[in-house]
Formats: C-alpha cells, sequence, structure tokens
C-alpha cells in the first residue's frame, strides 16, 4: 500500500516520507479500512512534532491521522468469537474512522488501515468520505463535552471557539438537542459559520466583553445565564466560567494553549462555592460507554443531517501533500479542516 510516515519527531517538510509498505491485515476483532479520506487533527500535529519535546516517539516509524472515511475490505479471522460487532457481514460496509493511530504505530494517512472494529462506525449514504473523515476527534470530543453531564434541552450553552474542530461540531450537536447556543468567535467569517450551525448568537471576543455580552443575551442580571460552557483554552478562560456560569453549572474543556507545559494558577472558592464542575475531556480516554453513546448520538445527527464538517481543504497522499496540510493547520490560519484524499 502507499502510505505517509516519519521516522522521527520534527517539522512536517523535514520527516514526512513517502513509499510504499505491505498491505496490513486484521486480527481478531479488528477490520481493515481502504482509506478514501484521512483528516488532519491539531494532536496529530503534536504526535509528530513530539509535543514540544516533552513526547519521544513510541515506534520507530508511525502514519499519522487518527481519522478516517472508508469502505471495509476485510475482518479479522475469528472476529465472530472476539466481537460482537464485527463479521463477514461488514465487508463493503461504508465507514467513519476514529482512533486508528491512538496506542498503535499506523493511523490512516495510507491507502488501508486495521483499527479495531468499534473504531469503524457506519457512515450513512448521504454524507460523503470527505466528510466522514473530518468526525472522529472533533465530533466524539463534543458530544462527550456537551453530554457528560446529562441532557442539555432547553439549556444555554456557550462554546467557546464556536468555528473550530471541535467546537463547531458543538454548535451543532448542541443544538440539534434543542440548547441554546451561545459561541464566541474571532472573526467575521467564524461569526457566519457558527450561525450556520445553528448558534443563536456570537460574540466576537477580540472587539465585545464577553461576559457582558453573556449577560444582555440571557438576560442574567447577575450573569450568571450560561447552564454549560464547551471550551477551547481553559488557561484563557477560567476566570470567564466563574463570571457566566450558573451555579452547579459546567464547564467541560477539552483545551489550554499549545504549551503542553502549561499551569494554570486558579482561586479555589469561585469555583467551589458557585458549586462549578470542572470536567476535562480527552477522546481517547473516555468510558466505553460514552464513546458507544456518541458513536449512535453522532449517527443519528448524521441521518438527520444536523451534522455537517467544517468547509474542506484538500491535498493528496505525497509527503509533501501531507505536509501541506499539516503545515496549514499548524498555522492557526484554517477555517475548517484539511483532508488528504486517497486516489
Amino acid at each position: 500500500m502507499k502510505a505517509v510516515w516519519y521516522e522521527q519527531n520534527g517539522p512536517a517538510r523535514e520527516v514526512l516520507a513517502e513509499g510504499t509498505m505491505p498491505d496490513p491485515r486484521p486480527g481478531p476483532g479488528e477490520v481493515r479500512v481502504r482509506v478514501e479520506a484521512s483528516a488532519v487533527n491539531p494532536s496529530d500535529i503534536k504526535g509528530r512534532s513530539g509535543w514540544a519535546g516533552t513526547r519521544p516517539m513510541a515506534y520507530a516509524r508511525v502514519i499519522p491521522h487518527q481519522d478516517a472515511a472508508g469502505v471495509i475490505d476485510m475482518v479479522g479471522d475469528g472476529a465472530e468469537e472476539a466481537a460482537a460487532d464485527v463479521g463477514a457481514w461488514r465487508e463493503g460496509q461504508r465507514v467513519w474512522v476514529r482512533e486508528a493511530q491512538f496506542g498503535r504505530p499506523f493511523g490512516t494517512a495510507a491507502e488501508f488501515v486495521v483499527v479495531p472494529a468499534a473504531c469503524a462506525a457506519p457512515l450513512p449514504e448521504r454524507v460523503t468520505f470527505i466528510a466522514g473523515a473530518c468526525l472522529g476527534i472533533p465530533a466524539t470530543t463534543a458530544h462527550r463535552c456537551l453530554f457528560a453531564d446529562g441532557p442539555i434541552a432547553g439549556q444555554t450553552v456557550l462554546v467557546t471557539g464556536g468555528a473550530g474542530g471541535v467546537g463547531f461540531a458543538a454548535v451543532q450537536l448542541a443544538a440539534w438537542a434543542g440548547a441554546r447556543v451561545i459561541a464566541t468567535v474571532s472573526r467575521r467569517e467564524q461569526a457566519e459559520l457558527a450561525l450556520s450551525g445553528g448558534a443563536d448568537a456570537v460574540i466576537d471576543r477580540t472587539t465585545e466583553d464577553v461576559a457582558e455580552q453573556v449577560r444582555a443575551l440571557t438576560n442574567a442580571k447577575d450573569g450568571r445565564g450560561i447552564d454549560r460552557i464547551i471550551d477551547v483554552d481553559f488557561a484563557a478562560n477560567w476566570e470567564l466560567a466563574t463570571t457566566v456560569l450558573k451555579r452547579s453549572g459546567v464547564v467541560a474543556t477539552y483545551g489550554a494553549g499549545q504549551d503542553p507545559r502549561v499551569r494554570i494558577d486558579l482561586p479555589y472558592y469561585p469555583f467551589m462555592l458557585n458549586g462549578i464542575t470542572i470536567r476535562t475531556v480527552l477522546t481517547y480516554i473516555m468510558p466505553l460507554a460514552a464513546k458507544q453513546e456518541a458513536v449512535l448520538e453522532i449517527g443519528a445527527a448524521l441521518v438527520q443531517g444536523a451534522l455537517r464538517p467544517h468547509p474542506i481543504r484538500r491535498f493528496p497522499l505525497t509527503a509533501a501533500g501531507v505536509a501541506s496540510a499539516h503545515e496549514l493547520v499548524e498555522s492557526g490560519r484554517l477555517m475548517g479542516k484539511a483532508v488528504i484524499e486517497i486516489d
């Protein structure tokens, strides 16, 4: 199979290589997916770069990327006994793939990938492979942030970074679930995207006082009009949580800036006296039941047309193409998803 890989950490243009490798074969409980599209996430960038020197390579060679979409073309021998969700009946099934490179050396920047059967979820016919490749990390992270603490119908949810990968998925899933959604953005085109995804209101954090705007939008005299915050950068936004969350509210955070060594100095009592829960979310370590629920509900939202991907930038499966995709994601200038098309 054709693949792109790296054998040392470093800048994308310097370490990514391309070539051929033996086609992988699935073992019990696994499926092989013929990859049609492979999406790039920030965690793929961090893995390739070595997380600012904090995490050395775990394998001699790594094919990057966790997320993809394609068609199952082979199931592992004895698979029926190994797992209830795999068997010959799955051959030919369109799927979206998540966590392909978690705990494994070989991800989805290749013509084929082998994953545990549960990591390949059915992709509705109405959803393209390009769109399906964009689901994995963003959609499951957004789902966990939104629903880990119970239903949100009738609640008011604040999504910081509402045009980002997770943020845009959170806006759409929250609106689908019956919540009122307020999103923060930093550019006009981001505001338009968040509104198109179902946000009821947007706040430009670069020109507006977010807490003041939340107070106005929620008619909360004490400013506490938010039930749940889905937060992209806890290091920057923790103080906002103490200001706008209702008592017993939740801030579910999946990031805290770009430095993995970040330290946050926050006061205890503003959180304790208002009963605020701080929930950190990492998709890879979600409980199995939470992952299963996320897959089912993401599937339902897809079938109903309530979840769609970002604008897409497409790149070829070459070392130069994957490097360009990584560099664009790393630059922070991309509003949307970088996707590798497999020819």
